[in-house]
């Protein structure tokens, strides 16, 4: 897939802009703070419906507008579509083919992409919150279904601890019916959700390791494991999950009423990298990370086209000058010829390669895009 055009209104810095791409590499030139970012941003938000810099909606939006807009024409191995998303203060509506879908988890995944920033490096060393948000994104795009029962478990998961932190102060019978009801409904929804998690990161191991491995000279192997806070493996059933969802949540009652917050779920998960057995983020070097973080960056391309039979788009954003010439080098002959690509940068001195030389250019300059070539 890839996206022929992109038309923005009110969005970051652009108050109105329309913009054709190349189905290979275009590259946005520009100094910093002068919307390249916005750019990027505004394609990975018309696939996803939300930023990977903010979780305020507000910040998309021009000063002083009501609204932003992104519209895009999308060619698929089926035909061209067309993407539409209007974010205000009163939510978003998403439109595919002027279709407006009655829930965004109905227009996740029309688009797919992957975004590789300087920030992404964080995944290997950055709290277990970045990478729990890079598993949803990821899983999210190719299986719409995660979307709901993430949806159900977190505004289930906000309720009970409403309701955990009340209990701290004063504990009625009927808050006590209240929180066993939460608590089995929440179990349905962290089993689905554990179980996907599980199936997408063993998917992500088979395809990271073997890029790994061409990376590091073949000096490497990447381990990728799912880490739950219950214990389950991969390989049990839904209904051993729950079960197992269960035990704990009868243990571990009295102690989360007394603290006040639920102590374990999905939203306490984290996701292990190991290298040649030994964990990257604790021992492994800078270059290690970095290795890891791109492995797992170039395996999420393969992945997607497995699962859904067309390559995503990919969007690296300032990353390159973050990479040494090796990295660069086996990162852009992966992509070369194979996936759309959009790179923003400072300057492409320094950085001689086939795929860059032969990219549509553009400049960039407070809030204003001009084609170079």
């Amino acid at each position: 897939m890839y996206i022929e055009e992109l038309s923005i209104k009110n969005y970051r810095n652009y108050e109105t802009t329309n913009v054709t791409f190349e189905n290979k590499v275009n590259v946005f030139l520009g100094e910093n703070a002068q919307g390249k970012t916005n750019i990027m941003e505004a394609i990975y938000v018309l696939a996803l419906a939300k930023s990977h810099r903010t979780p305020r909606d507000k910040e998309l939006i021009y000063w002083d507008k009501e609204y932003a807009k992104i519209e895009g024409r999308v060619h698929k191995k089926n035909g061209p579509i067309r993407l539409n998303l209007v974010i205000s203060g009163k939510g978003k509506k998403a439109k595919v083919n002027s279709l407006e879908q009655r829930r965004l988890t109905d227009y996740i995944g029309a688009l797919n992409v992957v975004m590789f920033a300087p920030e992404d490096l964080n995944l290997v060393k950055g709290s277990p919150q970045v990478r729990r948000r890079f598993i949803d994104m990821e899983i999210g795009q190719v299986n719409p279904v995660y979307l709901h029962y993430l949806s159900q478990y977190q505004k289930i998961l906000a309720q009970r601890n409403s309701l955990l932190r009340t209990m701290q102060r004063s504990r009625s019978e009927e808050q006590r019916v209240m929180l066993d009801i939460l608590t089995e409904q929440m179990i349905e929804s962290a089993a689905r959700v554990t179980e996907k998690r599980h199936s997408y990161m063993k998917l992500l191991q088979q395809w990271a390791e073997p890029v790994h491995h061409g990376i590091s000279r073949g000096l490497e192997k990447l381990e990728v494991i799912y880490k739950p806070t219950i214990d389950v493996c991969e390989e049990q059933e839904l209904s051993k999950m729950i079960e197992a969802y269960k035990e704990k949540f009868v243990k571990m009652k009295d102690r989360e009423i007394e603290r006040g917050t639920s102590m374990f779920g999905p939203h306490r998960d984290d996701l292990l990298f190991f290298v040649n057995g030994r964990d990257v983020q604790t021992y492994g070097s800078q270059g290690q990370q970095r290795t890891t973080a791109l492995s797992v960056k170039l395996a999420e391309i393969d992945l997607i086209h497995a699962e859904v039979g067309e390559y995503p788009i990919l969007l690296l954003d300032d990353v390159l000058s973050e990479l040494d010439d090796y990295r660069q080098s086996h990162l852009l002959n992966t992509i070369q010829g194979k996936v759309q690509t959009f790179v923003t940068t400072t300057s492409v001195e320094g950085i001689h390669h086939e795929t860059l030389e032969k990219a549509a250019t553009y400049q960039v300059a407070n809030g204003t895009i001009e084609r170079l070539r």
